[in-house]
């Protein structure tokens, strides 16, 4: 397989446990070995569910908006906003909410690839 263009208004799966508007653009499905690349739209007063990646590390780029980030292994909560990078290690339970006042869009994902959290979100099989 080549290089190949994706377009995020064009997500192969959405993960709706991110939040209404989270899409997978690069993935497992689209053929990706390891790279995990997601849009998200966050709307003010939305979260996500608190969740952790075991192997994984998880890294969100904020295109706009600001809101917290709940490191909830650590009990600290964190404001992020437009132009930060929030990375959260491997095993970190955390929330990312919609809390001040904005919508929030970003990119990002865990690396690798989150396979646990993509079955339990119903967009894996249990061989992929």
């Amino acid at each position: 397989m080549g290089i190949r263009v994706f377009h995020v208004d064009e997500p192969d799966e959405m993960l709706p446990m991110i939040a209404s508007d989270a899409r997978l653009i690069v993935w497992l499905g689209t053929g990706s070995e390891t790279a995990n690349m997601n849009y998200v739209r966050m709307q003010s007063g939305e979260e996500n569910v608190p969740h952790n990646h075991p192997v994984s590390e998880d890294t969100i780029f904020v295109l706009s908006g600001k809101g917290t980030i709940a490191d909830l292994t650590n009990d600290k909560v964190l404001d992020f906003e437009a132009g930060q990078v929030i990375h959260v290690p491997p095993g970190i339970q955390h929330q990312v909410r919609g809390d001040r006042g904005e919508e929030i869009v970003s990119v990002g994902g865990p690396s690798p690839a989150d396979k646990a959290l993509l079955r339990a979100a119903g967009v894996l099989s249990e061989g992929g």
